[in-house]
């Protein structure tokens, strides 16, 4: 069970206007990253220790999904953020088998003179084949699960004070565990090359964590104006923390 500053469940109920939202652009952003992953890499010509800093187009989105992740662990609790993880996982293979059965289908004779299967399956077809589709699983269940419960538990050590830290300490966590998963299954089932892992995996964690740090202060009024009006603020010190519990 967890610990939830609110008033009867009934009353609780009626009180989450905008949890729906949340989830809405939580999974939005999760599947448009993952597109954006497939179908390009950035580089900006920046160079650390003449480590080229390019990254996947999905980085840029990326961290937008574990901004919302920590809100909704702090606010609605981890049991939410777990219900909620779920779900972006079904969204991110529905998005697969839907990419999967557009490349398979016939095209049109002018998009194949004009365009062409082939360049399809370069820019998009990633989205729908393995090696993409199993990095992605793989390191978004393993960031964004690592992500909630290292928030939950610091939140409960902390009594809920210094916000900052924790979702600066739960994004380092998450974000290592999701980006060193995702570039190296990513690698192995060659979807990257392996001359730019070490790129890639310093890149796109960097950006990631930058960009959690920078967005603190956007998060705290978030989180403040979310409990203030859902009147709501879950402490999870007795919550099962198993991913696949999935009984509450």
């Amino acid at each position: 069970m967890s610990v939830e500053i609110s008033h009867s469940e009934n009353d609780q109920i009626k009180q989450l206007k905008f949890i729906d939202l949340i989830t809405v652009i939580f999974v939005l952003v999760l599947v448009l990253s993952n597109i954006a992953s497939s179908a390009k890499i950035i580089d900006w010509g920046v160079n650390l220790f003449s480590l080229p800093l390019a990254f996947d187009a999905g980085t840029i989105l990326f961290p937008i999904s574990y901004i919302f992740g920590d809100i909704i662990t702090e606010v609605y609790g981890y049991k939410r953020a777990r219900r909620i993880i779920w779900i972006g996982f079904l969204c991110l293979i529905f998005s697969a088998f839907v990419f999967w059965l557009i490349r398979i289908m016939p095209g049109e004779e002018l998009w194949l003179n004009e365009v062409g299967q082939a360049a399809f399956d370069k820019v998009l077809g990633g989205m729908s084949t393995g090696g993409i589709v199993i990095a992605s699983l793989c390191g978004y269940l393993m960031g964004s699960f690592s992500n909630a419960i290292v928030m939950a538990l610091m939140k409960v050590m902390t009594k809920g004070k210094w916000l900052w830290m924790r979702t600066i300490g739960s994004t380092l966590i998450g974000e290592f565990a999701d980006t060193i998963v995702f570039i190296l299954v990513a690698s192995l089932t060659k979807v990257f090359p392996w001359s730019l892992f070490w790129t890639l995996t310093i890149t796109n964690y960097i950006f990631k964590v930058g960009i959690e740090v920078l967005m603190t202060p956007v998060t705290y009024k978030i989180v403040n104006g979310l409990k203030k009006t859902e009147s709501v603020d879950v402490f999870d010190a007795k919550t099962e923390l198993n991913p696949f519990h999935l009984k509450d």
